[in-house]
């Protein structure tokens, strides 16, 4: 009978369009954050267990396809339609850096070390700035054989993976010479591509098929078919046990990883399901939809194993001030950006 209950999310709202990306940080001394990417070009930075809007990074001039955190959360970066990559300070909101681009930008991804930062869009050309050089010019990789949708790095950023919009498979590139070394083939166009926590798994979402790679060895260790067209999937971190996903028919379903069955079926969004991502500790996962909205689930019912998954963190659930000492520096007042998003 558990899995009769009805699962009530954490909704956030604040987007006032379609939400596209969603990133958690790892967890931190501050605890962990969500940053999500929106239409409405207008980043958002929420404490990721609870959902609380921290602040909103203001500057874009378009649509925002693509968001991630280093790995302190002590910088955000952002992908733009307005052909442009922002990187900015995520403790006051400032803009530290803007990284002019040809065409839309439409990923963008930290080094795990922090100083680096790819991105790859409608151009074709995956570049790779140097953080601590935000001047200098990019490096340029060998020219991608489409255009870019997702990038990522792997191998304590020896390799960088990357997936086109306009054709199947995962391009693994070596960051040394700057040239693709494999490619992990795909029927249809990867929509979502993530490396596990542990660096053991590469979880792809390619038309209605999830798979999971080794990422050392490359080869294909699951394929499971979906019900319908997927745009995202993720894996629990801690045990891999469990596989989230997301899609066209507007719900969140969460599979066995083991045996492909599903394990529960999430309703409550009002559009497509564009991107789910687990949140470091595997307790619970964040979807973000065509509706603007976000939802933040639990994985197991509430009071049931509540303890032990705050527990399994190994990290005490972050108290109110600790959160408040990171964010007393965002400069947006909440107020105004409520009637600013309203």
């Amino acid at each position: 009978m558990e899995k009769k209950k009805v699962a009530v999310p954490l909704v956030c709202h604040g987007h006032s369009r379609p939400v596209v990306d969603l990133f958690y940080s790892p967890v931190t001394p501050d605890g962990y954050f969500l940053i999500s990417a929106s239409k409405d070009g207008n980043p958002m930075l929420r404490n990721g267990e609870t959902g609380d809007w921290i602040g909103t990074f203001q500057g874009h001039k378009g649509a925002v396809w693509s968001c991630c955190l280093d790995t302190n959360a002590l910088r955000a970066a952002s992908g733009s339609a307005d052909f442009s990559a922002k990187v900015w300070d995520a403790l006051t909101g400032d803009e530290l850096h803007s990284f002019e681009h040809k065409h839309i930008v439409r990923a963008c991804a930290f080094s795990e070390d922090t100083h680096l930062l790819l991105t790859g869009g409608v151009e074709k050309i995956l570049r790779v700035y140097d953080m601590n050089r935000p001047d200098a010019a990019p490096r340029e990789l060998d020219k991608a054989p489409g255009n870019v949708r997702t990038v990522a790095w792997l191998h304590s950023d020896q390799t960088i993976l990357s997936s086109c919009s306009d054709m199947g498979g995962v391009r693994l590139w070596d960051v040394r010479t700057g040239k693709i070394v494999q490619t992990l083939e795909t029927k249809a166009p990867v929509t979502s591509a993530e490396v596990s926590q542990d660096s053991r798994f590469i979880t792809t979402a390619d038309g209605s098929s999830v798979k999971f790679w080794d990422a050392n060895h490359f080869g294909l260790v699951k394929s499971y078919d979906m019900p319908c067209t997927v745009e995202s999937a993720s894996l629990e971190p801690k045990s891999g046990s469990k596989f989230i996903v997301g899609g066209e028919d507007m719900w969140v379903h969460v599979f066995d990883f083991f045996t492909g069955e599903e394990i529960t079926c999430n309703k409550g969004h009002h559009g497509p399901v564009h991107c789910v991502r687990f949140a470091p500790g595997g307790e619970s996962y964040a979807s973000g939809s065509e509706d603007g909205t976000i939802r933040i689930w639990q994985l197991s019912p509430p009071n049931a194993d509540d303890n032990e998954a705050v527990n399994s963190n190994g990290k005490p659930t972050v108290g109110v001030n600790e959160v408040a000492r990171k964010i007393e520096g965002f400069h947006i007042p909440k107020e105004e950006e409520q009637q600013a998003e309203g």
